[in-house]
């Protein structure tokens, strides 16, 4: 399979820096605060990674897995000279393929799930659901969905649109509005119960969700 990510995987963090300062690698880890050390944790499309290392830094057992043997090779770069009381462990897989049922304490899906169309979206936040163990949490972090007035709504949207678009083009990643995740996180039994907002001119633009599963 061919590596969708082989022209803008290698500068993804600098236009993400560019993009949003320091706000998306903030949302990336917003939900660290929660983690113990030793917990599991799994990064399922891990990028460049630094909210990986951060984990494994506060004590984590990280694996990480990717599809992008570029976006892997970066993700390396960054473990150089660095050394974890657990080592991160790299999987290069199909998340979909990836079954290693109720393993985790924490699973995020930072800045992954929306490389999807909705459908196919769907399918992989209930994959990734079963990785998480009874008492863990699926955490998401993405483009907050369109909120508030109408000029805060436009300004959310036409946010977004200019970021999906460039990966339409470069890594032909689907094309879609923003997803309703607390919407999507319910729909498969977990609940959202912790939210961090990240803002870019004082809206709302990014936010990080810790789904727990819904009682019976």
């Amino acid at each position: 399979m061919s590596d969708k990510y082989k022209i803008i995987g290698p500068v993804y963090d600098l236009l993400s820096t560019i993009y949003s300062g320091k706000q998306i690698h903030r949302c990336k880890t917003a939900m660290h605060e929660d983690i113990k050390a030793g917990d599991k944790v799994l990064f399922a499309g891990v990028g460049h990674g630094r909210d990986a290392v951060h984990a494994a830094e506060c004590g984590a057992e990280v694996t990480v897995v990717d599809l992008s043997a570029t976006m892997l090779k970066n993700f390396e770069k960054n473990l150089k000279g660095r050394n974890f009381k657990h080592p991160i462990r790299t999987v290069h897989s199909d998340i979909m393929k990836f079954a290693e049922v109720d393993a985790y304490d924490y699973v995020f899906a930072n800045f992954f799930l929306n490389v999807f169309p909705e459908g196919f979206m769907v399918d992989v936040m209930k994959h990734l659901s079963t990785l998480v163990n009874k008492n863990g949490a699926l955490v998401v972090g993405d483009f907050h969905f369109p909120t508030g007035n109408w000029f805060v709504r436009k300004f959310q949207s036409l946010y977004w649109y200019i970021a999906v678009l460039t990966f339409t083009i470069f890594a032909k990643n689907a094309f879609h509005e923003i997803y309703n995740y607390p919407k999507h996180l319910e729909s498969i039994g977990f609940k959202v119960e912790k939210t961090k907002r990240y803002n870019i001119f004082a809206l709302p633009c990014y936010w990080s969700l810790k789904a727990t599963r819904q009682a019976d």
